[in-house]
């Protein structure tokens, strides 16, 4: 039987010549790095990754917060008021009084047309209306005077009247006894002739005196004298007939022509009325020369800065443009947000406008959003009904109005851009 060979005993090694040279390499090289870990596994370094994680997260919260609390756009800019002023009327410009660029306040003269014709034009108009005047205040005292003066032919017509009616009359009633008397001296005549032939037969048979014939024959002619006289007495008396109608007459057509006078009242106030009608036509042409003279000087209508285009010497007309007011206390923000940035925008939010001219950021507020797109207000608006229709984010027009006091030193100019952000939440 073998003796029993112990396992835990030590075996002795055999050495050779290279193997001595590897364990000697092996003992030579540097143990290897300790692995780092991921996560720190003390309780300090854990606690500080919490909060540095807590402090990422309440930092990502409220820079999503302040990110999504406003809209933003670069597409802006200051835009405001241009003014043109022009020539309301034709005439050489015969001063400027400002420079480009200048600024000017309400109320300046910025140039002056030549006046000389334009005076001439209110010396003629007031001689013109002087000239009315005194015509119609002339034809206005006529009217009382008209009045009165028909008022007394109708009462004179209407006496002569009665006066005729009385002539005619008096002259009937003196034909009347004319006539009678003519009978009476026509009958006397008779008897008278009558008696003279009597006494003519009896005077020649020698039967009466020739004093009684002789008395016979003077009656007779006395007689015969006395009916022509009554005769002519009658003629008369009639043609006194005559003439008192006739004078009826002329009062009665005298009547009638004073009855016109509410007519001729009537003529002379309308006479009146035109006279002040006229009056008012050269009170007008006056006014309207006094204003042409007054148009000689082009006066600035607000507080801006003024933009030239006249010079000494120019020809102008009406509706030419010579100068152009930018006022610069009156201006706002355009901005063209797309319309997708407008869901919660709405009038009177609050907006900071960064101006890239001097890098100034300006408080303002939301004024008014426009009714329309860009592209709809543009020259040549889209159509797509014409089949070539491609969807495209459309922008809007945006006012916003700087708050009071913003832009006291008058920096910004119109068409500067800006970025404007308006806090919609």
């Amino acid at each position: 039987m073998a003796p029993r060979t112990d396992v835990d005993a030590p075996s002795a090694p055999v050495e050779t010549p290279a193997n001595d040279h590897a364990s000697e390499t092996h003992a030579a090289a540097p143990p290897p790095p300790p692995r780092r870990k991921l996560l720190p596994t003390s309780p300090g370094g854990r606690l500080l990754l919490v909060i540095v994680a807590i402090a990422v997260i309440v930092g990502a919260f409220f820079a999503w917060r302040y990110f999504s609390s406003y809209e933003s756009t670069d597409d802006a800019e200051v835009d405001g008021h241009l003014m043109p002023l022009s020539a309301r009327i034709s005439g050489y410009i015969s001063k400027v009084n400002v420079d480009d660029n200048q600024v000017v306040k309400a109320g300046t003269v910025l140039a002056e047309i030549d006046p000389h014709d334009y005076q001439v034009a209110v010396d003629q108009a007031q001689a013109n209306l002087a000239t009315a005047t005194a015509t119609a205040q002339s034809l206005r005292i006529t009217v009382p005077i008209t009045h009165i003066s028909t008022s007394s032919q109708v009462s004179a017509a209407q006496a002569g009247i009665e006066n005729a009616k009385a002539a005619v009359a008096a002259a009937q009633s003196q034909y009347a006894a004319d006539e009678a008397q003519l009978t009476r001296a026509e009958a006397d005549n008779v008897k008278a002739q009558a008696d003279l032939q009597r006494y003519s037969q009896l005077i020649a048979k020698k039967e009466i005196s020739q004093q009684t014939y002789d008395a016979a024959v003077a009656t007779a002619k006395a007689s015969a004298s006395a009916v022509t006289a009554a005769q002519a007495s009658a003629a008369a008396a009639e043609q006194q007939v005559g003439q008192a109608k006739a004078g009826l007459a002329e009062a009665q057509a005298n009547l009638q022509s004073a009855q016109t006078g509410p007519q001729q009242v009537s003529s002379a106030r309308a006479k009146a009325q035109s006279a002040l009608a006229t009056v008012q036509q050269k009170q007008a042409a006056l006014e309207q020369a006094q204003l042409n003279l007054g148009y000689t000087k082009i006066y600035a209508p607000v507080d801006g800065i003024v933009m030239k285009n006249a010079e000494v010497g120019m020809n102008v007309q009406p509706g030419q443009q010579l100068f152009t007011i930018v006022p610069l206390n009156d201006i706002w923000i355009t901005a063209n947000f797309k319309e997708t940035q407008l869901h919660y925008m709405k009038p009177g939010e609050r907006a900071e406008i960064k101006v890239d001219s001097n890098g100034q950021t300006y408080e303002g507020h939301v004024d008014s959003i426009a009714g329309a797109t860009g592209a709809r207000t543009s020259l040549l608006p889209p159509e797509n009904a014409t089949g070539n229709y491609v969807k495209v984010v459309q922008r809007i027009p945006v006012k916003i109005v700087l708050n009071a006091g913003e832009d006291k030193n008058h920096f910004l100019r119109l068409g500067m851009s800006c970025e404007p952000k308006v806090f919609v939440k």
